[in-house]
């Protein structure tokens, strides 16, 4: 109770700095009195949400999402405007404190605001405030197709120009807009890949928050199959069950499921990919997270029925696995696809120029590709959102990789 008392007060007291700017911005009363009640509509609907609407699971349910969401973008636009107010304050008082001591009139008097700087404050601030807003409004279907090329010395000849295609945390729960996932999956289609994979995260919660969006992934296309692996999120973890013989069954239901929608679900196992008598190994791995996150993952168990020479393509979910335990193993993983990181769904990506998320800070490998002793992972995006319900400049991926048999000139 505490902690909301404090926090109510600190975005109150934010509100009313703020406030102070606009009042100097704009003599109209509407405006003032307007930004007021929309800063506590927000905050009522929020402490609504994450009190009497708080879902069973631990993971955002989507009003609390939303809640969430908009009170983050009020919160943002209060910071950034305070920041302007708060800079022209200290000058404002140390101009006021030199006329007290070696001005004439000898009176501390501060300055009046400026009105031209409250604008340019309040007008930087609305520019993360839209962003936020459009994140939730379009940023988070706005669907991104991108493609590499990667070249191995040994990949098979029959393989050369093999199109993957990479989908990865779905996140199922989270869906509002069934036209717009109809989009999705008809641009998967038209990239005819060979094959597809999805590497983990189908819900966030639980098996049912899939159901109503399963008809629509079996539509999914590959003339080689679709196979898939499991991500954290995928097992239950995040919700109080009343049994274990529950959360057993969920997990049971998610594989099915899996199975209904035409994923061959690779759990600690392998297969072969073949073309024209050639071939190369596909490897599963459950999911393996660094820190707190499950560690079910098990690589030996894996790659038992392989061969030390294949070509190997490793589906593991959290790039973290790929860092700690694939890279220095004995076998030579060519190409691993991971995802999880969602690249934080917030950052400033200009292809060529600069990618930046603040999820680097956390993951040494967040998104596209990277490489290591001729190892290549590829950490996709994410198709879908969680948490903050939308997307700001990490937009939802599509990733399409063809393999090239490097020449030998």
């Amino acid at each position: 109770m505490f902690r909301w008392l404090f926090f109510i007060a600190i975005y109150f007291l934010l509100g009313f700095y703020m406030l102070q700017a606009l009042k100097t911005a704009t003599k109209s009363q509407w405006v003032y009195y307007g930004v007021a009640a929309v800063s506590i509509l927000v905050l009522a609907n929020f402490i609504y949400q994450w009190t009497f609407g708080a879902s069973e699971g631990r993971v955002l349910s989507r009003p609390m999402s939303y809640a969430a969401g908009l009170l983050l973008a009020v919160i943002a636009f209060k910071l950034v405007s305070i920041l302007f107010l708060f800079s022209e304050d200290v000058f404002r008082f140390l101009a006021a404190s030199y006329q007290k001591l070696v001005g004439t009139s000898n009176e501390f008097s501060l300055p009046s605001r400026r009105r031209f700087l409250s604008i340019i404050g309040l007008g930087i601030a609305a520019l993360p405030f839209g962003a936020l807003l459009y994140g939730m409004y379009k940023g988070k279907y706005n669907f991104k197709v991108l493609k590499y090329d990667l070249a191995f010395d040994d990949l098979p000849e029959e393989f050369d120009g093999y199109q993957i295609t990479q989908i990865s945390d779905v996140h199922s729960g989270s869906f509002d807009n069934h036209d717009k996932i109809a989009y999705a999956i008809d641009l998967i289609n038209k990239q005819k890949s060979d094959v597809l994979f999805f590497t983990g995260d189908m819900v966030n919660n639980k098996a049912s928050e899939m159901k109503p969006w399963a008809n629509l992934f079996a539509k999914l296309e590959a003339k080689d199959g679709k196979y898939s692996i499991l991500g954290n999120h995928d097992y239950g973890d995040y919700v109080d069950w009343p049994s274990p013989q529950e959360k057993a069954q969920n997990l049971e239901d998610l594989k099915i499921l899996q199975k209904e929608i035409g994923f061959d679900l690779i759990l600690n196992d392998s297969r072969y990919l073949e073309k024209n008598g050639a071939k190369i190994a596909l490897v599963g791995v459950e999911n393996w997270g660094r820190g707190g996150f499950k560690k079910a993952g098990d690589l030996k168990k894996a790659v038992s029925k392989i061969n030390f020479d294949d070509f190997k393509i490793l589906l593991s979910h959290d790039p973290s696995h790929w860092e700690d335990v694939v890279v220095d193993d004995d076998l030579h993983y060519h190409l691993t696809l991971s995802g999880h990181t969602h690249g934080m769904q917030f950052g400033i990506e200009i292809p060529g120029w600069v990618k930046w998320s603040p999820v680097k800070w956390r993951y040494k490998y967040w998104a596209g590709i990277y490489e290591q002793m001729g190892q290549y992972i590829n950490v996709n995006r994410g198709f879908g959102f969680l948490g903050y319900p939308g997307r700001v400049g990490i937009w939802p991926e599509i990733t399409v990789i063809t393999l090239k048999k490097k020449s030998l000139t």
